[in-house]
């Protein structure tokens, strides 16, 4: 596979923008949500959670298979099932059978995690930092655009049209994936058993995947404990903002989106471990200034702000780490990084939905604050990790 083209590399992160937006669309709409089936806002962090540990299962059992099948098949097959799953939201009849269509919706929602290692891996050593900052900033675009979008719809529409949008949307992606993602040469021919058990292998062979992924899983539980709990403080008092409001709260989160080919140049002068640690260090301060979001709606904003800053730095640094290691392995090695990382969201949703629920805003910075310092210690206490294998 030749060097992917500033072309490509765009097309691609439209593409990851599109395939990602599935899985927050919900975001600023779970008070709406829960409202609609006479639940209260807590409830409806069921939905996120569930939502994000389907996620990391198809992460488990479906991405590894680019390794031996034509990512660019798998894409498609996934998307067509995640449109029918947004559709099963869009017509849940009840609470129950939401939930469950959420679960679906995140387990099929995999294919920029099939894009992403197929380009990436194209990429030579001294870009492709670059590149994975590029794709994810794709990604980002598509989390902020799900959550504005989402929120923005809901308020004059209702949750369900959202999905329903949702699965037009697929349809276009559907379109792009099945023309345009490159064929990989490096296909091999292995069991799906085999698959699955070679990702232990590469876990207990690899210690810079372990580095990674126990980073990942922490700095994106941190990140995440904001997010489901977002909806639900903000429509209480001081503030009583409803999903639109929420929606247009996430453009904070553009500072971000244009940072991420930056973070990814940065990644590749000063070091990944480096990057990791500033990030860290973002989250950290980002926590403090939520913990005065009851009475400050400016330090909230730049809570959130340094919030998506810190988290895109671990993961741009982090993925750029993994794809370097093996490049026969590297589906299986996202597949690993990947669903330790959207389990640390689940983990992160629970934890701070049940923080907030205890103490409001600062039972959620402290959630958030004491995962971001458990992922500073890790990073501080492991050794360097710049190409380090066993």
């Amino acid at each position: 596979m030749s060097e992917p083209s500033g072309r490509l590399v765009a097309v691609m992160a439209a593409s990851c923008a599109l395939a990602v937006s599935a899985l927050y669309y919900h975001q600023p709409l779970l008070a709406q949500m829960a409202a609609s089936f006479g639940l209260t806002a807590t409830h409806a962090s069921a939905i996120a959670t569930l939502t994000q540990l389907g996620y990391a299962l198809g992460l488990l059992l479906i991405v590894p298979l680019a390794d031996a099948r034509q990512p660019r098949q798998l894409a498609s097959v996934a998307i067509i099932a995640n449109l029918v799953a947004l559709l099963a939201c869009a017509w849940a009849p009840s609470f129950a059978m939401l939930c469950a269509a959420s679960f679906a919706v995140g387990m099929t929602a995999i294919s920029a995690q099939l894009i992403i290692p197929t380009v990436a891996g194209a990429a030579s050593a001294a870009s492709r930092a670059r590149v994975v900052g590029s794709l994810l900033g794709g990604l980002s675009s598509g989390l902020l655009l799900a959550r504005t979008v989402g929120g923005l719809l809901g308020a004059k529409a209702g949750w369900q049209a959202v999905f329903l949008m949702a699965a037009v949307a697929d349809l276009g992606l559907l379109w792009i994936v099945a023309r345009q993602l490159p064929l990989n040469p490096n296909l091999g021919s292995i069991g799906y058993t085999h698959l699955l058990r070679s990702l232990a292998t590469l876990l207990r062979e690899e210690p810079v995947l372990r580095l990674c992924a126990a980073s990942g899983f922490l700095m994106f539980a941190a990140f995440s404990a904001l997010w489901a709990s977002l909806a639900s403080l903000l429509s209480q008092q001081p503030y009583s903002f409803g999903p639109a409001t929420v929606g247009l709260l996430s453009l904070v989160a553009l500072l971000g989106i244009f940072a991420s080919p930056h973070i990814g140049a940065l990644a590749d002068r000063i070091g990944t471990q480096r990057t990791v640690m500033t990030g860290v260090s973002a989250l950290v301060i980002g926590f403090s200034l939520v913990a005065f979001a009851d009475h400050s709606l400016t330090a909230l904003l730049a809570g959130m702000a340094l919030l998506d800053l810190g988290n895109r730095a671990g993961l741009v640094a982090n993925q750029a780490r993994v794809y370097a290691l093996r490049a026969e392995a590297r589906s299986r090695l996202n597949t690993v990084f990947m669903s330790t990382y959207f389990l640390g969201g689940a983990t992160g949703a629970a934890l701070g939905s049940y923080g907030a629920h205890q103490a409001g805003w600062a039972g959620l910075a402290a959630v958030g604050g004491a995962l971001a310092v458990a992922a500073g210690l890790l990073g501080a206490l492991a050794p360097g990790a710049e190409g380090q294998r066993r």
